[in-house]
């Protein structure tokens, strides 16, 4: 497993894989990096122990060996990302320094909360006026029934008003008597 993602490592130069894996991947990787700035058949038999790919192997010899002659390790980083959600694994992206991947990954993250922030603003800003009209007209609505409420009372000429209590003695008067009170 170690050997192919470390092949996809020198590959694409960029991985994502869980955080106690980016750690081995990138230590092996290093490793192999190391092996192609030394040249030579022996180095490249050792390099093919690990990498899978002879295409792979003739980039490390030639274009990372090259890239990475004045530096003196440290050809890799491990970039924590996120938790994955089934699990709960802390994922990791292990990516070539230098490396032509396109830019940092930081300024990626940035950018896209950035973008999810505004689109959040510009949603909520769309949902005020919204709630606004819909609470406006709300009020609207109440205050009309309570107009035409009070029109409406004010042409009925006052009634008689009966409570439970007297409604249930009507009831019991006319079962006793036998007759209709009305």
């Amino acid at each position: 497993m170690y050997r192919n993602m470390v092949t996809s490592l020198l590959e694409h130069e960029r991985i994502e894989t869980t955080d106690a894996k980016a750690k081995e991947v990138r230590r092996v990787a290093e490793k192999m990096i190391t092996l192609g700035k030394r040249g030579g058949l022996h180095a490249r038999r050792q390099a093919l122990r690990v990498i899978r790919d002879r295409r792979v192997a003739a980039k490390v010899f030639d274009d990372l060996a090259e890239r990475y002659s004045e530096r003196q390790g440290g050809y890799t980083r491990v970039l924590k990302l996120r938790v994955r959600p089934g699990d709960a694994a802390a994922l990791s992206l292990v990516e070539l320094v230098d490396g032509t991947a396109s830019g940092p990954v930081k300024d990626e993250k940035a950018a896209a909360k950035k973008k999810k922030a505004s689109r959040k603003a510009a949603k909520a800003a769309e949902e005020k006026p919204a709630a606004k009209k819909k609470a406006s007209k709300k009020a609207a609505a109440k205050a009309d029934s309570k107009k035409t409420a009070k029109k409406a009372a004010a042409k009925k000429p006052a009634a008689k008003k009966t409570t439970k209590k007297s409604a249930a003695k009507k009831t019991t008067a006319k079962k006793k008597t036998g007759k209709s009170g009305d």
